[in-house]
C-alpha cells in the first residue's frame, strides 16, 4: 500500500481551516451583508448555493379570450403544466377587430376573466395578435420567458401565413391539445339560434346561421347555404376532467364557509367579480349551479309574467330585417346556453372557487347549510333575475331566517342577457365572423390526427 504525501493532509487541512473561517465569519459578525438569508454561512457561499437553485421555467401563451369558456381554461391548465409559471398575452381589441372581426367582450372583461383564472400567474394587456420578431425578443429578454405555447390547431394570419412561425423556428414553441366540443364560434351560433334573418334574397328560407345551429348537434358540418359549414358538437363530460379542474382540498374544521349559487350560464366578468366580492368575506367559496332544467324554468318568460331574457334585445334589431324564432316564445326554450357541465367546468377554473355543487338545488334548506357547514349565503344585485323575495316560496326563506343571508353589491352591471344582446345587435357582423371561422375550423377538423395530451 502506497503512503498518501504529508503535504495532502496540509492541503486538505488548510481547505478545511479556510471553509470554517468562512463560516465563522458568518456567524461572528452576524452581518447581513455576509449571511444574507440569515443561515450562517459566509457570502461567497451562499451565492454559489443561489446559484445552483433551479430556475423557473416560465411559458406563455397568448390568444383573444373572447366569450372565454372552459375550453380556453383547460387550455391554459395544460400551458401551465408545461413550466413552472404561466405569462398570459391577451390580444387588443384592435387586433382581434383586424384579424377576426369585433370581439363580444372588450379588452378589460377579457383581462378580468383571464387573471380569474387559478392557473395564471402573470397577464400581459395588448399582446399582437402574431408572434413577431421584436415580441418575441421581449418575451425572451424581458419577460424570462421559454416556451410559447399553442393548440394543436392552426392559427393562420389573413395572410395565410403561421402566427406562432417565428417561436417554431427559434426552436421555443411547445403544443397542446385543443380541448373538443366547444368554441367560441360554436357559443356565438347557439345565441344566434334566437334570430331568424328576415333579409329580401333569403325570404323563403332560414339564415345560413340559423340552419349551422338548429338542426341538431351531431358530429358533422353542415352547409350553411353560404358555402361555409360549421361543425358543431357537444362536450362529453369525464370524471378525469372534473378532478383536473378541482382544488382536490376541502375547508377546514374551522373555516368561515361562504355560499353563492346561480346558473352561471356563459360565464363572464360580472360573474367573477361577485365570485371574488364573496370569497372575500369568507374563508371557503362553495358556489351551487343550478341544473339546466331550473336554469331554463327561471331566466324564460315564466309563471310571474316576466318576458324572456330576449325580448328587450328584439326591440334594437328592425323588425323588417329580424325577427325571433317563434320558439323562443315557450318558456326558456334557449336556456342554459351552456350545459350543466360545461358551466361547472368555467365556474370550477375560477381561482375565487373553492368547491361546487353540480345541479345544487334552488332552494338552500336547512339541511344543505348544516351538511356543507355555511356560516353565510349570499346574492349580487346584479343578476337576471332578482325578484326571489317576491316569489311564493323564497329560495333564500331559510338563511334569511337564520339571519346568515347577505345581498351584496355587484361590481359589474353585466348579466348573460347582456352578452346575447350584443350578439344579437351585431347579428351581421358575427355572422360573417362565424362564417370566415367555420371555414378554418372544417380544414381543421378534415386533417385532424390523434394528438396525446389532456
Amino acid at each position: 500500500m502506497s503512503k498518501i504525501p504529508s503535504t495532502t493532509y496540509l492541503i486538505g487541512g488548510a481547505a478545511a481551516v479556510a471553509v470554517a473561517v468562512a463560516l465563522y465569519l458568518g456567524i461572528a459578525n452576524n452581518d447581513s451583508s455576509r449571511d444574507p438569508e440569515g443561515l450562517g454561512i459566509g457570502l461567497h457561499i451562499w451565492r454559489k448555493i443561489k446559484k445552483k437553485k433551479k430556475k423557473p421555467v416560465r411559458v406563455y401563451m397568448d390568444g383573444c379570450f373572447d366569450m372565454m369558456h372552459y375550453g380556453h381554461c383547460n387550455a391554459l391548465r395544460q400551458a401551465r403544466a408545461l413550466g413552472d409559471q404561466l405569462v398570459v398575452g391577451v390580444v387588443s381589441d384592435a387586433e382581434i377587430i383586424a384579424n377576426k372581426g369585433p370581439p363580444v367582450t372588450p379588452l378589460h372583461e377579457r383581462m378580468i376573466m383571464v387573471k380569474a383564472v387559478k392557473w395564471v400567474d402573470e397577464v400581459i394587456c395588448d399582446a399582437p395578435y402574431a408572434i413577431t420578431e421584436d415580441f418575441m425578443k421581449k418575451l425572451f429578454d424581458e419577460y424570462n420567458i421559454d416556451y410559447i405555447i399553442h393548440g394543436d390547431d392552426p392559427c393562420v394570419l389573413p395572410d395565410g401565413s403561421d402566427a406562432y412561425a417565428l417561436a417554431k423556428k427559434a426552436g421555443r414553441y411547445k403544443q397542446i391539445k385543443r380541448t373538443e366540443g366547444v368554441s367560441s364560434t360554436d357559443i356565438v351560433g347557439r345565441m344566434l339560434l334566437c334570430v331568424r334573418e328576415r333579409s329580401v334574397s333569403d325570404t323563403n328560407k332560414n339564415s345560413s346561421l340559423q340552419r349551422q345551429f338548429s338542426h341538431g348537434h351531431g358530429q358533422k358540418f353542415e352547409d350553411g347555404g353560404s358555402g361555409s359549414g360549421t361543425r358543431v358538437s357537444h362536450f362529453l363530460p369525464t370524471s378525469r376532467r372534473i378532478v383536473q379542474f378541482s382544488n382536490g382540498k376541502g375547508p377546514g374544521p374551522d373555516a368561515h364557509i361562504v355560499y353563492i349559487d346561480g346558473a352561471f350560464d356563459l360565464f363572464h366578468a360580472g360573474h367573477v367579480e361577485i365570485l371574488r366580492v364573496a370569497r372575500e368575506l369568507g374563508d371557503f367559496l362553495l358556489v351551487g349551479i343550478h341544473n339546466d332544467l331550473t336554469v331554463s324554468s327561471l331566466y324564460g318568460a315564466n309563471s310571474l309574467g316576466r318576458q324572456p331574457p330576449l325580448r328587450e334585445a328584439e326591440n334594437m334589431i328592425s323588425h323588417k330585417n329580424f325577427s325571433f324564432d317563434g320558439r323562443f316564445a315557450k318558456r326558456g326554450v334557449h336556456r342554459p346556453i351552456m350545459n350543466l357541465h360545461e358551466r361547472s367546468l368555467s365556474v370550477l377554473a375560477c381561482r375565487y372557487v373553492d368547491e361546487v355543487i353540480i345541479g345544487a338545488p334552488r332552494e338552500v334548506s336547512k339541511d344543505m347549510i348544516t351538511t356543507f357547514n355555511i356560516s353565510l349565503v349570499v346574492h349580487g344585485t346584479v343578476a337576471e333575475s332578482n325578484d326571489f323575495q317576491e316569489e311564493k316560496d323564497n329560495p333564500y326563506a331559510v338563511p334569511i331566517s337564520m339571519g346568515i343571508f347577505r345581498v351584496l353589491e355587484s361590481p359589474l352591471d353585466i348579466t348573460t342577457t347582456t352578452i346575447i344582446r350584443r350578439i344579437v345587435a351585431n347579428h351581421e357582423a358575427y355572422q360573417k365572423r362565424n362564417e370566415k371561422k367555420a371555414a378554418s375550423e372544417k380544414r381543421y377538423y378534415e386533417g385532424k390526427t390523434y394528438v396525446s395530451g389532456d
